[in-house]
């Protein structure tokens, strides 16, 4: 009966993360590079069971591994969904979108890289092209205040027209990075990632070589979130959350029926 009530409690929590994820994901249905969030879950039933079959937990006289069987639900973790979204065009010469499996990198106030796929920059007081939250792509492009045009190719090469000049100047060059397990990124906020264990070193090239994929100026990638999807996956978790909230109540009136009996 007790462990009916921590049955019910898991399924609480596990769905209390679920619906807080799905929530994040709505909420952000309209942010620029915007990947979704999906929870994964795992079944404690055999977590308790492996552990009894490898001898780490000892089986009662007279049970078997079954017995210890049915302890709820919990979450391995919550992992970011790296689909491109749609690719809008916007018009705008500081809106980049990549067509491909890379990322931009950009420099931190700590001077550590992070990498995004939101590509809506603009010219920082220092000059340097950067992010709407500040941080400089690297490397760093600074773009002359008397800059007239700006252009970016396919392949990243960064042009300006001057006043004084028929031709456009090249200010560097854009490079991408890409990951072998994309899933494995660790979100920092601020539609920015840094790389783990898990998702491997970053690998530098640059735009149409690989996989990197080219860069599309005067265009965004939009969030990958479709709305009905997580309007769906909402109303799942709430009722799963529903039906452990049941579990617990159900239980606790049976508890509280043995107790009576004791009088």
């Amino acid at each position: 009966m007790f462990d009916s009530l921590y049955i019910g409690a898991t399924g609480m929590h596990a769905q209390q993360m679920n619906v807080d994820a799905v929530a994040n994901n709505l909420a952000n249905v309209n942010t620029v590079g915007y990947k979704r969030a999906r929870v994964s879950f795992v079944d404690l039933i055999a977590r308790e069971a492996s552990r009894v079959s490898s001898g780490d937990v000892p089986s009662l006289a007279g049970a078997d591994d079954v017995s210890r069987a049915g302890v709820g639900v919990g979450v391995v973790g919550i992992t970011k969904v790296f689909e491109t979204g749609d690719i809008k065009k916007t018009d705008s010469a500081y809106d980049l979108a990549i067509s491909g499996e890379g990322f931009f990198e950009v420099t931190l106030p700590d001077g550590t890289s992070a990498f995004t796929r939101g590509g809506s920059f603009k010219v920082g007081p220092d000059g340097l092209l950067s992010t709407q939250a500040g941080h400089p792509l690297k490397p760093a492009i600074a773009i002359p205040e008397t800059a007239q045009s700006l252009t970016v190719s396919q392949d990243g090469k960064v042009l300006v027209r001057m006043p004084d000049q028929t031709t456009a100047v090249e200010l560097g060059q854009l490079d991408l990075v890409r990951f072998t397990n994309t899933a494995g990124l660790q979100s920092r906020g601020d539609n920015e990632y840094r790389p783990t264990a898990i998702s491997g070193d970053p690998i530098a090239g640059r735009a149409g070589e690989d996989a990197m994929g080219t860069v599309r100026q005067g265009y965004l990638e939009g969030s990958n979130v479709k709305l009905v999807d997580e309007m769906v996956n909402l109303m799942v978790a709430q009722r799963a959350y529903e039906a452990s909230v049941k579990v617990v109540q159900a239980s606790d009136e049976m508890l509280g029926m043995v107790n009576s009996l004791r009088r």
